[in-house]
């Protein structure tokens, strides 16, 4: 049976789909069945694996308005054992549709449950906002894995985000934790990032992964080519941390790279 991790945290501009993409690619490069569902009506995910948007005629959307199955929209990637259930900006009206919808937040978790035994893991890349879509990730969802930018607000972003898992708890999702937390665009250069570093660790101990995803060039780049940083240019210091994280997360979960 598939692991659910959704990525997510309430502040945005975090590397939540730069974290998405490439670990997914890295996951799939130890020959991993892997799907990423965006939930973000922005589609990052998407143009970021090289799915043209404008040409798509079935996304996630259709799967919260019924009016197709989960596996009717899932499109193979350029990458081997990668998929994507992608999404476009028309996911933007759901959260006005399914207003009085009962059980709205566990269409997700619905949908998903169907499918995660054809992969080993599924990544939720989440929007930057606790709303229905959040919602729906992190009841969906086994755990939580948090990128966390080196910056001076990180520590406020992960309080508010460690209070809405206890929520989700509480109510919807009982067995709901957190993966890891990943600190991401870390520049060595800088005092600020270092404290930070120092402080994550400090607070949540072993949560916290040894990789440190660094600002890198290559990783800003890679997007608008369509390409993970793997194909992008895969060795950049972007593209070897996230193998890194892949390796971390696949150890920690029992599985070694070549099981």
């Amino acid at each position: 049976m598939g692991r659910i991790i959704a990525i997510a945290n309430q502040k945005g501009g975090v590397g939540k789909t730069t974290t998405a993409i490439n670990l997914a690619a890295s996951l799939a490069l130890a020959e991993k069945d892997i799907l990423i569902v965006d939930t973000d009506p922005q589609g990052n995910s998407t143009s970021g694996l090289g799915i043209e948007r404008a040409g798509l005629d079935k996304t996630l959307y259709d799967v919260y308005s019924d009016r197709c199955v989960i596996t009717d929209t899932i499109k193979e990637t350029s990458i081997g054992h990668l998929d994507i259930v992608p999404s476009t900006v028309d996911l933007l009206g759901v959260e006005i549709e399914l207003v009085g919808r009962e059980g709205r937040e566990h269409i997700l978790s619905g949908s998903i449950n169907a499918i995660r035994d054809r992969y080993r893991y599924i990544l939720i890349d989440c929007p930057p906002s606790l709303g229905l879509l959040t919602l729906n990730a992190l009841v969906a969802a086994d755990s939580v894995l948090v990128p966390v930018q080196c910056e001076y607000y990180a520590l406020e972003g992960l309080g508010l985000l460690t209070n809405t898992i206890r929520l989700v708890r509480s109510s919807f999702n009982p067995s709901l934790d957190i993966e890891g937390i990943v600190l991401t665009m870390f520049d060595p250069r800088n005092t600020l990032a270092h404290q930070v570093v120092e402080e994550v660790r400090k607070h949540f101990g072993d949560k916290v992964y040894d990789t440190v995803i660094p600002r890198n060039i290559s990783l800003a780049e890679a997007p608008s080519h369509g390409k993970p940083v793997l194909i992008y240019d895969a060795r950049s210091k972007g593209a070897q941390s996230f193998l890194s994280l892949a390796k971390e997360i696949l150890n920690a979960n029992g599985i070694g790279q070549r099981t």
